[in-house]
């Protein structure tokens, strides 16, 4: 029966538990509330870069470039020093994300989760406190090691945690939570924003979703893989029994994981060694591309910067913060229709169908800019023609939210063997934060000098990362996780690498 895109009762995968319970449910849940931290942040940060008194106090450059009459629209937040308040965020995650994966073997997924609650707690007091830019931007780098902790360990622990055949539909919660913080986080802009200290208070009621999820993650118990790689079979065996069930026969999932951690103890290599050996290429490749291109859709510089892009493009201030809310809120309910198709349509045709809506919709939203703006940038955009860029956005974040947005964690997560799965994940996220702080520092520039042609830009990459789904990403769902080296050596380009015979 579903319930709410997902099914309580889905039969086994290969001998291993395939029900869904009441306990791997509320599990899941609560692990997914981590998403809370990285979601609130990349909407408070966009935000508050449009409130005058955050920019008097910080950035006054900005407000004296804003009031030049023949300021060419594209232009107005070129400055890199403001990027830097928003970027140097991912340098601190990027280098936390890779330490993460020795932590996350040492110390099981669930303590890292943890210390990424609790470093993301002490950034956000300092930057609600901040009085300079020194003390804003060691707070952004704070709140960049706890995300960097937080997404490198929750999408691993969704995946082993969930049953096969929905594996897919659970981990889509990480981005759901995301977009849940993203919209959170518009909403108080929106609330603060006529005010004085209102940018204070933005970035001050960040340890608000930093303390929901610490105290979440606290409540609930490691992963079973997590626990057997640790030795603790005692434990694995009873986190086993309450997320399958009392009355399901977990000894065939327990056993695998057994065999698996015996197998990777014995070959005694160095996980960041193992990983770029040839039988690994297909996963090393796919851990470095997914998260590559998922950046390169755009969406997360729009959505730092969807206040700043609206006012652009004509919106007043308190427009241009209701546009990014409506934008916010379309991208979370593409999510929830995610979470229903992605085990039932599989992996390949959410991420084909997106890429070509999403493409589509930057060529359009490039057009209206080309044809209404000048090449120039300061021709004023109509009201009616800002509208529908926010429409044609709006149908773009809905692409990226029910395809690029949730796979893009799901696949690093699922498809690496457990000796190298925390390393994967750490190189997943570690060029998700090294692609995005570039992005960051160089958007507002690029906005500045190609102008409508930044859409474009985004357009291009989209259409080249469609191609590569369709050629080199084989389908995964409902493949249990230590079973996924199947779909390699099906593959007609990978299973050159992966079968043994071959090399």
């Amino acid at each position: 029966m579903a319930v709410g895109g997902f099914a309580v009762d889905g039969g086994n995968v290969d001998g291993l538990g395939g029900r869904i319970t009441l306990s791997v449910v509320i599990t899941c849940v609560v692990a997914a509330t981590s998403g809370l931290i990285f979601g609130y942040d990349i909407g408070i940060s966009g935000g508050v870069t449009t409130m005058a008194p955050f920019l008097k106090k910080f950035f006054p450059s900005v407000l004296r470039k804003a009031a030049e009459a023949k300021t060419n629209m594209y232009c107005v937040y070129n400055s890199q020093v403001l990027t830097a308040f928003t970027s140097s965020l991912y340098i601190a995650g990027l280098a936390s994300s890779l330490l993460a994966s020795r932590l996350t073997a040492a110390f099981g997924r669930r303590n890292i989760m943890v210390l990424g609650g609790c470093t993301f707690l002490a950034g956000a007091a300092i930057n609600g406190g901040a009085a300079n830019i020194a003390m804003l931007i060691l707070g952004r780098i704070l709140l960049g090691f706890g995300v960097g902790f937080t997404n490198q360990a929750t999408p691993v622990y969704l995946s082993e945690m969930a049953p096969p055949k929905w594996r897919g539909a659970f981990n889509t919660g990480f981005q759901f939570f995301i977009g849940i913080g993203v919209v959170s986080a518009n909403c108080i802009n929106y609330g603060t924003a006529k005010h004085s200290w209102g940018w204070r208070l933005s970035l001050g009621l960040a340890p608000a979703p930093a303390a929901i999820m610490t105290l979440g993650a606290l409540l609930i118990s490691d992963t079973p893989a997590s626990l057997v790689e640790r030795g603790k079979l005692t434990q694995a065996k009873q986190a086993l029994l309450r997320v399958r069930g009392h009355d399901t026969d977990i000894e065939p999932e327990l056993t695998e994981l057994i065999r698996c951690s015996e197998t990777a103890k014995a070959a005694k290599e160095e996980p960041f060694v193992t990983i770029f050996e040839r039988q690994y290429r297909p996963h090393l490749v796919m851990s470095i591309a997914i998260p590559f291109f998922q950046q390169l859709t755009g969406i997360n510089i729009i959505a730092f910067y969807a206040p700043v892009l609206f006012q652009s493009v004509g919106f007043g201030s308190d427009s241009a913060l209701i546009a990014a809310i409506i934008l916010g809120l379309v991208n979370l309910g593409s999510i929830l229709v995610s979470t229903f198709v992605v085990d039932r349509c599989g992996r390949r045709f959410l991420f084909i169908e997106g890429g070509v809506q999403m493409f589509l919709c930057q060529v359009g939203v490039a057009c209206v800019l080309a044809a209404t703006t000048g090449t120039s940038g300061t021709e004023r955009i109509t009201k009616g023609y800002a509208i529908l860029v926010l429409v044609l956005m709006c149908f773009y974040a809905a692409g990226f939210g029910w395809s690029w947005g949730p796979l893009s964690w799901l696949i690093p997560s699922e498809i690496f063997p457990m000796k190298i799965r925390p390393t994967g994940q750490s190189i997943s996220v570690a060029v998700n934060f090294a692609v995005t702080f570039v992005l960051s520092q160089t958007f507002l520039t690029m906005l500045c000098h190609f102008k409508f042609g930044t859409f474009l830009f985004y357009a291009s990459w989209i259409s080249v990362m469609t191609v590569f789904v369709v050629l080199f990403l084989p389908e995964t769902k409902g493949v249990p996780l230590d079973s996924m080296h199947v779909v390699w050596e099906r593959h007609w380009y990978w299973k050159r690498f992966v079968n043994k015979e071959s090399y």
